[in-house]
């Protein structure tokens, strides 16, 4: 008893990206030199046949490069959205750093005058305590 048929079998295997166009032309031309050798036809068919599937294959080659560029160039815009995208964000943080640093310096201004005020104060007290007890002596 026989777990497989006889016939042979093949394993085709795909990636993510569909495989290129390089493996579509070495398909397309192993396909097409099988199709002369097999065909029984003269000179005249024969070269009406390859002047047609050249014809074919260089439209289908076209048509997969401008599916590719269209694909190229909608992952530039995705990219450039994406980078745009996160331009806005830093310059937005930046700005606000930049407010947080004038709120910061403007608290710090207020409490330096506070306390150069309190100074200040605590100097004029201790000159006044200085004089009054200069005079009661």
């Amino acid at each position: 008893m026989k777990e497989r048929d006889e016939g042979p079998y093949f394993i085709i295997e795909r990636d993510g990206g569909g495989g290129g166009v390089g493996p579509f032309l070495l398909g397309a031309l192993l396909g097409a030199g099988v199709a002369l050798l097999l065909a029984p036809r003269s000179g005249e068919e024969t070269q009406q046949e390859i002047r047609e599937r050249a014809t074919r294959f260089r439209e289908t080659a076209e048509e997969r490069m401008r599916e590719a560029q269209h694909q190229v160039e909608e992952r530039l815009e995705q990219a450039r959205a994406e980078l745009m995208d996160r331009v806005e964000a830093v310059k937005e943080a930046v700005e606000s750093g930049k407010d947080a640093a004038r709120d910061a310096r403007g608290d710090l201004e207020e409490k330096i005058e506070r306390s150069k005020s309190a100074y200040r104060a605590g100097v004029d007290a201790a000159r006044d305590v200085a004089q009054k007890e200069e005079a009661e002596d």
